[in-house]
């Protein structure tokens, strides 16, 4: 191994990620941050990769009243959606370029850079980057109640959508008569091809980057991909390492040497090494730690990861060295307990962010439960569906069980058309090492997989360092936004 080398690329390459897991410490050395399950869930939920952002163009930030509920006339409340602007390329009767926001905050560069912003510039488009209802500033009540939260869900978010394109043609002369083209990665992807099953007259034509489309309870697939990817992309020998480490902190942990673990990895003083839910708390953090590197890779991203980690003599230093370089832990502990990460949750304020908004869809929706019930996966078997369903329980209300909850996903299913939504001009791409591709279409179904790609990895700009596949795929896009818009 080349070891310094390994090193030095590796604490490079993981600022910008383990600046997003550091956790600040009170006096007492308790963590006063949000807590690690948290943020290793918000790398598996986050949306497309951001694109630069050009100080080319000024990107106009501006806000439309909607409805509270689209579908009860006796409900009068509105609110204010946030949306983003550019419009350097538009020409009076050019076609919206509409970037649909999902469980995060919108900000400039998903309009200023990339494959979605050249196309808009080809066909003279002005471009829209609209914000989710109860994500970002886009906030429809002031706080984050129960009885709140009814009105977060898919299809008021949808309807939102539509509204949008209505009240742009009706108060912008230049739209009038202009169509529409649709982007999403991720779960806005999701939405794209739902909005074009509900609202076809409204979408000319749509992308998709992967896109799940089976809500599904227990996602253990997710896993086995992930896993697919470190084996592929970073050798036999790092799976091993990764599951022979996580393997033997399990078995300390339910033997006499959970408290050696504990110190090993700087944990909170109120973690319980005793308590079944603070154990899955933190090895689904481990499992959705290595499952988000891998959701996100490129290049050599892998490659260095596992330099890092077969540079170690053994499998236990190698894992407890990785947990300790991730959450950039030097002094104070870490925060890993099932109590504050359902205090965060429950949290009925925005000060959870994206946190609170999209578990609460999880539960009643979608599911897509990162578990490590299957054993073609190395990442352990310490994080059963039992820990999300009890999050949901506890965070919502008895109600949550889990078959009510397999209830509302079936209603999901059943109402989009779950793995088979039949629409009409949506190209739907997916990485063939994303871990959310499971969930949506492959090429039995159409869509396009794109080799050792893995999630949202196709919205940037056609360029030198794409594989033929990539380009060819963007090539195709083009030339199916050609003919959307010449229909």
């Amino acid at each position: 191994m080349k070891l310094t080398g390994a090193l030095v690329v590796i604490l490079a390459f993981t600022i910008g990620l383990s600046r997003a897991f550091k956790i600040p410490k009170t006096e007492d050395g308790k963590s006063n941050d949000v807590p690690v399950f948290v943020k290793s869930l918000k790398k598996l939920h986050q949306g497309p990769p951001k694109q630069h952002v050009t100080t080319r163009v000024q990107i106009r930030t501006e806000w439309i009243t909607q409805k509270l509920d689209h579908f009860d006339g006796a409900e009068t409340r509105t609110w204010e959606m946030r949306y983003m602007v550019n419009d350097e390329h538009f020409k009076p009767g050019g076609p919206m370029f509409i970037f649909v926001g999902g469980e995060w905050d919108i900000e400039p560069s998903g309009i200023s850079e990339g494959h979605f912003v050249d196309l808009a510039k080809e066909h003279n488009g002005i471009l829209y980057y609209t914000e989710h209802r109860y994500y970002g500033e886009s906030k429809p009540t002031s706080y984050l109640l129960v009885e709140n939260l009814k009105y977060l869900n898919v299809k008021q978010a949808l309807a939102d959508l539509a509204h949008f394109v209505e009240y742009q043609r009706e108060n912008v002369a230049d739209l009038a008569n202009s169509k529409v083209i649709m982007a999403g990665g991720s779960y806005s992807a999701t939405m794209v091809v739902w909005f074009k099953k509900l609202y076809p007259h409204l979408l000319n034509g749509g992308w998709a980057s992967s896109a799940p489309l089976l809500a599904k309870l227990n996602f253990h697939e997710y896993m086995e991909v992930a896993g697919k990817s470190w084996r592929l992309l970073g050798g036999e020998q790092c799976y091993q390492r990764i599951q022979n480490g996580i393997g033997q902190l399990e078995q300390m942990m339910k033997g006499k040497q959970s408290a050696e673990v504990k110190a090993m990895l700087k944990l909170c003083n109120n973690f319980d090494t005793r308590n079944h839910l603070d154990l899955w708390t933190l090895f689904s953090t481990y499992g959705y730690t290595f499952g988000g590197i891998a959701q996100y890779q490129r290049d050599n991203d892998l490659e260095v990861y596992c330099d890092y980690l077969m540079s170690f003599e053994d499998d236990l230093s190698a894992l407890t060295s990785f947990w300790l370089m991730i959450f950039q832990i030097s002094s104070g502990c870490v925060d890993s307990t099932y109590k504050d990460t359902l205090e965060f949750y429950a949290d009925a304020t925005y000060t959870s962010g994206w946190g609170c908004p999209w578990f609460y869809q999880t539960c009643n929706e979608y599911g897509w439960y990162q578990t490590s019930t299957s054993r073609n996966q190395p990442f352990g078997s310490s994080f059963p569906l039992d820990l999300s369903t009890t999050l949901c329980r506890d965070a919502y209300g008895p109600k949550y069980s889990n078959s009510f909850i397999q209830e509302l996903i079936e209603d999901t299913n059943d109402f989009f058309g779950g793995i088979s939504p039949q629409v009409e001009n949506v190209y739907i791409t997916h990485g063939d090492l994303d871990p959310w591709s499971p969930m949506g279409h492959g090429q039995l179904e159409g869509a396009t997989m794109l080799p050792n790609a893995s999630h949202c990895a196709d919205f940037g700009s056609i360029s030198s360092v794409d594989s033929l596949e990539m380009r060819q795929s963007k090539e195709h896009l083009g030339e199916l936004v050609r003919e959307w818009l010449a229909d």
